[in-house]
């Protein structure tokens, strides 16, 4: 499934640093998320609404345009990953995690996130984060249980997919872990746009 009706969250407005909270739209045509790029006005961004339409790879479009406008003006990392985790987070039905490991001089750390606690360091070279980050390449789990050392952060997740954070030079600086409490969540098209997405987030942080 992907942005299902049932899925959606509230709609939030933003404007002149207050929030705006509205009851949840059940209905495909009120399919928008309204963090979108900032327009300054003097001191004060403002925010447009956008709506996610067309296909998939049209709306994983609007995702990516929405993460350059949050990002291009912020230098601090923490801030462009914990906005990055969000986007994700509201924008993806079906996932009960969104966020980021980091690496260190020990392995992977974790980094900003939305959902449930998480393990605090994984190896590199274990589990699904580990591998990614050992191969540098995409993991796509259609079943982490089936995953040769998978490591169960939150028993309630069945797929899974890490997207490595690379530097233009090939180095690597973390990885993009979401998951699942459904098998099978995640196919190709989520595949080649989040690879899409992490490439614009490392540019950013490289």
């Amino acid at each position: 499934m992907f942005l299902s009706a049932s899925s959606f969250s509230p709609v939030y407005s933003f404007q002149n640093d207050r929030s705006i909270t509205g009851p949840p739209c059940h209905l495909p045509q009120c399919r928008r998320y309204d963090i979108v790029s900032p327009r300054r006005k003097g001191k004060k961004q403002m925010f447009h609404t956008v709506t996610y339409d067309g296909t998939r790879e049209e709306q994983y479009g609007t995702v990516i345009r929405q993460l350059e406008a949050l990002i291009e003006d912020e230098p601090n990392a923490i801030a462009n990953l914990a906005n990055a985790s969000a986007l994700l987070a509201q924008f993806l039905a079906d996932i009960n995690w969104a966020g980021f490991y980091l690496l260190d001089e020990q392995g992977l750390v974790l980094g900003p996130f939305q959902g449930l606690p998480a393990c605090v360091r994984i190896p590199v070279g274990r589990g699904v984060c580990g591998t990614a980050a050992e191969r540098k390449e995409t993991m796509l789990v259609p079943d982490v249980h089936a995953f040769p050392g998978h490591i169960a952060c939150d028993a309630a997740s069945q797929s899974e997919i890490v997207v490595p954070l690379l530097t233009a030079d090939g180095r690597l600086i973390g990885v993009l872990d979401i998951d699942s409490p459904i098998l099978n969540r995640f196919d190709d098209i989520d595949r080649v746009q989040l690879e899409r997405f992490a490439a614009v987030l490392s540019a950013r942080l490289g």
